[in-house]
């Protein structure tokens, strides 16, 4: 039995899967948009750990960073008490580059914990208890999180973990009327300024406006969960800032971290400071905001300014739109910035797709909420030759389903 037999027989048996057939690709190493396999068959990195690699795998400058801070010192205690460095100066660059007055950042660990201590803070802040999100969102696994996933599609993944959170509802994305379900009694609305998971639905035209004005008319708090549009995916630092629209709170994750797990939620300072009394102690967290992570983050971010790579996300967006828009298997392109749903109208061709790109070398996957389109979210350093090289092997592909 070969090294690499081996290897997958332990993944299988020591590692949990949640799914029951695995891709099973062994990643030998990683370099700006691809990866590679012990063998070195190279993959297009279509998904970036979805949306997560935007400054492209082993970036030197975070590497360098990572290895200077473990040097310096790793875990002491993070959550508000210590004075870190690190931890510190990424919230002084992060609040900079926020909209409004969102200048106190929660350090967590993950986009899931980001939400359960947004949810917390809004009912501690407002003293009401019902929450609403958007039918076919998805903002986590954890079962607050998961208690704001969109129903009723979001039923298939959490009925068997019910009960759930109480007072919680679902009302549809992008629909103006059903903003009168928001009242006095609601505590927040949680809300992806770009719906993910259900196939990249942009907001329409003036929605994100009278859900704000909404919002601030009963005195419920507004929550973007930019876990995936956030660090610059579509063509702003923060979506929020493309489409013209201040939450209360803001969720950060995937690329917050440039390649490691941190998460935060941010508000105002007044909002975030009720999180310090009845109770004291309000949200804690042992490696939330980790020195490491924080220094991976504040170097990921340095170098997407220093580079201007934000600047110049939407037009390689909309290249990738231009080079695919014509191919005859496709029926639609959803997009906003570098976040990208390639519609072909049938999970049949679509898992057809997966196959064919795992022969060819592209990585890539559907949506939780749509199974009939593929997934573009590249690093956001991807070349313009390297998006005509990966738009050849995917037109390839559809001309073989």
């Amino acid at each position: 039995m070969s090294q690499e037999q081996i290897l997958r027989r332990q993944f299988l048996a020591n590692v949990g899967q949640t799914s029951p057939s695995p891709m099973l690709i062994t990643v030998e190493r990683a370099e700006g948009v691809f990866f590679y396999t012990p063998e070195g068959k190279r993959y297009f990195d279509l998904v970036s750990g979805v949306s997560v690699s935007n400054v492209g795998h082993a970036n030197r400058e975070v590497v360098e960073a990572v290895q200077q801070q473990a040097a310096r010192y790793m875990h002491v205690m993070v959550y508000g008490e210590l004075v870190e460095r690190p931890q510190v100066e990424y919230a002084v660059e992060v609040a900079k580059l926020l909209p409004g007055a969102l200048e106190s950042l929660y350090f967590v660990n993950s986009g899931a914990e980001a939400v359960e201590g947004a949810l917390k803070l809004a009912k501690r802040y407002t003293h009401r208890t019902e929450m609403i999100s958007m039918r076919r969102a998805y903002h986590g696994s954890t079962h607050g999180a998961m208690s704001m996933m969109g129903e009723p599609e979001g039923e298939e993944w959490k009925g068997a973990f019910r009960p759930l959170l109480p007072d919680t509802r679902a009302i549809d994305f992008n629909d103006f009327e059903a903003l009168q379900q928001i009242t006095e009694r609601t505590a927040c609305v949680l809300c992806e300024p770009v719906q993910g998971e259900a196939g990249v639905r942009p907001p329409h035209e003036g929605y994100l406006a009278a859900l704000r004005r909404r919002c601030t008319e009963v005195g419920a708090l507004l929550i973007f969960d930019e876990i995936q549009t956030g660090m610059g995916r579509t063509g702003e630092m923060f979506a929020s800032v493309k489409y013209g629209v201040t939450p209360d709170i803001i969720c950060l994750a995937k690329a917050f971290g440039g390649g490691m797990p941190l998460g935060a939620f941010a508000s105002t300072k007044g909002i975030m400071d009720s999180l310090q009394t009845n109770p004291v102690l309000g949200h804690i967290t042992t490696f939330g905001g980790h020195p490491v992570c924080c220094a991976a983050g504040l170097a990921a971010l340095r170098y997407m300014q220093k580079h201007e790579i934000v600047e110049d996300v939407e037009r390689k967006g909309a290249l990738y739109e231009q080079l695919l828009a014509d191919h005859p298997q496709i029926v639609e392109i959803r997009r906003s910035g570098l976040l990208l749903a390639v519609e072909l109208g049938s999970s049949e061709r679509m898992f057809r797709m997966m196959e064919l790109f795992a022969e060819e070398g592209i990585m890539s996957d559907w949506f939780l909420y749509c199974d009939t389109a593929f997934r573009i979210s590249p690093p956001l350093v991807i070349s313009d030759e390297e998006i005509r090289e990966s738009v050849a092997i995917i037109r390839r592909c559809l001309d073989r389903i």
